[in-house]
């Protein structure tokens, strides 16, 4: 009974142990043959990418500098005759046009002043009235032989004295009306008020006292300093007509405010090599202010035939900027190229591509030289 259950045991270990050989032995087979039918050669999968047209277009050549803006006019408000300050008629910081109403100084002396002179105007007028009957009486006698020459003389005289004093007058009565009128200031051009400096009831004396200070902020004046070495271009871009000038302000990447350049100067600052240059600039919302930091450009050519890219389509390493374009085969290939200047979302390739190639502007982490993709739907660069 042992023995018998002893061979059974035995017999059943040789079966089992051949079946295990067998199943070690087609193992890697089994799970080569797996593997292969689920996971394809990675080698082999088209990536799909969006290939983008080349464009061909004229575009302008620019010149980019720091810049600041200026006021064109800007001036100190002060009075021309003393007194006492009466009364500020707008607000500080206010916008204001040309002349209106900014300050009255206390106009009473000043309107006595006038008031007077009239009085003497008045006067003397009556005296002249007398003079000139008085000598027209004497000419009647002196040509009838009753009045002496002496006499008609001293009415003649009389008579001019009478004139001159009038004629004196009337510039007294004018004088006296300009002092009048400039106890009312007002402004001189449309601008923006400062900070009141003079408060109601200050005395002020002539041009010693500033009431407020006023500035011209439409337009503006945007001064900036190109190297000689860019003076040639704008020379020769001035001489074919005027410049356009495109201001940007800090951290912007369009231009908010466009003008012209409209100032060189005459000569080379020796220490720095650059020359000052000045555009003038619409400035209608009044948001640009003198002293404010911004970007300036200047459209001095154009460039015919350009070969323009997005910009999204550039890749960078250690040799430089490159593209990657649909090769032979719709295999990647990889383009060293040089970069001109960008024009929007576009940019300038003026060595590396031609006119044909078709240009990858997507999936670009996703694909590297050699590898097989499958182009989408071509697109215009635009």
């Amino acid at each position: 009974m042992h023995k018998w259950k002893f061979t059974f045991i035995a017999g059943l270990s040789v079966v089992v142990g051949a079946a295990s050989v067998l199943i070690i032995q087609r193992g890697p087979d089994l799970v080569s043959e797996t593997a292969g039918a689920a996971t394809p050669n990675p080698a082999m999968i088209a990536m799909p990418v969006p290939v983008t047209e080349i464009v061909k277009k004229t575009i302008p050549i620019y010149l980019e500098y720091s810049a600041r803006t200026d006021a064109i006019r800007h001036v100190a408000l002060q009075a021309k005759v003393a007194g006492y300050v009466e009364q500020q008629h707008v607000a500080d910081g206010s916008d204001v046009k040309k002349d209106d109403l900014l300050y009255t100084i206390d106009p009473r002396d000043f309107q006595a002043a006038l008031d007077s002179a009239k009085a003497q105007l008045q006067r003397d007028s009556a005296a002249l009235d007398y003079a000139r009957a008085n000598l027209s009486r004497g000419a009647e006698l002196a040509q009838s032989g009753y009045l002496a020459k002496d006499s008609f003389d001293q009415r003649t005289s009389s008579s001019r004295q009478a004139q001159a004093a009038l004629t004196m007058d009337e510039a007294a009565v004018h004088t006296a009306e300009i002092n009048l009128s400039y106890t009312q200031i007002r402004a001189p051009f449309a601008g923006r008020l400062g900070r009141n400096q003079a408060s109601i009831g200050t005395l002020v004396t002539t041009g010693s006292s500033t009431l407020n200070t006023l500035v011209q902020l439409d337009p503006i004046y945007v001064t900036f300093n190109p190297s000689e070495g860019d003076l040639a271009a704008i020379e020769q871009a001035r001489a074919k007509g005027s410049i356009n000038a495109d201001v940007f302000l800090p951290g912007e990447g369009k231009p908010r405010y466009s003008g012209e350049l409209t100032f060189l100067d005459n000569s080379v600052d020796r220490s720095t090599g650059t020359i000052i240059a000045r555009a003038t600039i619409a400035n209608t919302d009044l948001s640009l202010l003198p002293g404010q930091y911004v970007r300036i450009r200047l459209a001095v050519s154009e460039q015919p035939d350009a070969l323009m890219v997005p910009q999204t389509a550039l890749g960078s390493s250690q040799l430089g900027k490159y593209l990657y374009v649909v090769g032979k085969d719709n295999k990647v290939d990889q383009r060293l190229v040089s970069l001109g200047p960008p024009d929007g979302k576009l940019i300038a390739i003026e060595k590396g591509v031609s006119a044909g190639d078709r240009v990858i502007s997507g999936n670009l982490q996703k694909i590297g030289p050699g590898s097989l993709v499958q182009p989408l739907p071509q697109q215009t660069a635009n």
